[in-house]
């Protein structure tokens, strides 16, 4: 993947390195899972230096983290399971907890209907929260993400993502309902301005990542479920570039 583009020439110039591409699973498997991590969350209405309106994104870790790395994911994608179970326990254990990186959420429907509806419902989830419990968008995420099943096979649809959240005690299931009655078209098009922009970027693939030093504005690319050596190797890269 590359996400060399004429709007990012002032970031991209010269200064992008493709770390990693492809879905395909990797073997090792972290003796952390997602549903055991209780990171920080954070929200932001501002633009980034990489371009990105933060504003209805989660944001998880320090707000003072010198790197970045946005993540570009669907709730119905089986590599984004792989990659929160697997690699994202070790990515927070080392660089988030620490203050080094926060990661940007940028939720993309890129598996149809169905996953446009949990995008929708996961910001009306963070609106929810944001101010008061943002880390409680973290249970409901991950609560999802356990109940994934087959690609457009009805398990993320508009009921089942209402009994879900029932099994999340900080999340009001009533008032996720509501939002999806009142507020789905308003959502459902800052999601697609979301895919417009991550097309831009050249990412046509979830997971997607991009490590980004808003100082240097060095940035590296990954695609796929990538084991923790490959986001090792991007950070140091970014960082020394």
């Amino acid at each position: 993947m590359s996400i060399d583009q004429p709007s990012r020439r002032a970031v991209l110039a010269g200064s992008v390195v493709t770390l990693g591409a492809g879905g395909a699973y990797y073997l090792t498997r972290s003796d952390d899972t997602a549903q055991h991590l209780s990171p920080s969350f954070h929200s932001s209405d501002e633009t980034s230096a990489f371009g990105v309106d933060l504003g209805g994104k989660p944001i998880m870790g320090s707000r003072a983290a010198p790197l970045e790395i946005y993540y570009w994911t669907d709730f119905q994608c089986p590599f984004c399971e792989r990659f929160e179970r697997e690699t994202l326990p070790d990515l927070v254990r080392e660089y988030v907890e620490p203050g080094d990186v926060r990661i940007v959420f940028v939720s993309v429907p890129y598996f149809g209907a169905d996953s446009m509806t949990a995008a929708v419902a996961g910001k009306c989830v963070w609106e929810r929260v944001r101010d008061d419990d943002p880390g409680a968008y973290w249970d409901w995420h991950t609560a999802v993400f356990d109940e994934q099943g087959e690609k457009n096979s009805g398990w993320a649809s508009t009921d089942n993502l209402l009994e879900y959240t029932r099994s999340v005690d900080a999340v009001d299931a009533d008032a996720l309902e509501s939002c999806l009655e009142d507020r789905r078209s308003e959502f459902e098009a800052e999601v697609e301005a979301d895919a417009e922009q991550a097309t831009e970027f050249g990412i046509s693939a979830t997971p997607s990542f991009v490590v980004f030093d808003p100082e240097s504005e060095a940035a590296g690319s990954l695609t796929g479920a990538q084991p923790p050596e490959r986001f090792d190797d991007a950070i140091e890269r970014v960082r020394d570039a």
